[in-house]
């Protein structure tokens, strides 16, 4: 089991807002262009560069500049150390990314078109 809280904080922080769990599930389909990740979303192309930089720090996303556009993709193997330390309590089974993705689809399906976050802080 995984003894290195500094490892696993920024996961589960950057997994512990709703709107960054937004942005994974749509990564869930295939890379996007930051632009493209911030057309649901209420809020400004700031404060969602200010969620893809917490995704990123937490190594959930990586970031590439193609041409003058910067594209996000999803890391799902960052999960893993989350998902070994669940497993030592016992009470979790180990990510099955594919249930994920499930899970995620259907949360994007049940959600409002247009997702407005919490202003909070952005």
């Amino acid at each position: 089991m995984s003894r290195d809280p500094d490892r696993l904080s920024p996961i589960f922080a950057a997994l512990a807002d709703p709107t960054r769990r937004a942005i994974l599930a749509m990564l869930l389909e295939d890379d996007m262009a930051v632009t493209d990740v911030a057309e649901p979303f209420q809020m400004s192309l700031a404060a969602i560069s200010k969620h893809l930089q917490v995704l990123a720090e937490a190594g959930l996303i990586s970031r590439e500049r193609r041409g003058r556009v910067i594209w996000c993709k999803l890391e799902p193997d960052a999960l893993k150390p989350a998902s070994v330390w669940m497993q030592g309590f016992g009470q979790f089974d180990p990510v099955d990314l594919d249930a994920l993705e499930r899970f995620l689809e259907t949360e994007l399906r049940e959600a409002p078109e247009t997702y407005s976050a919490p202003q909070s802080g952005d």
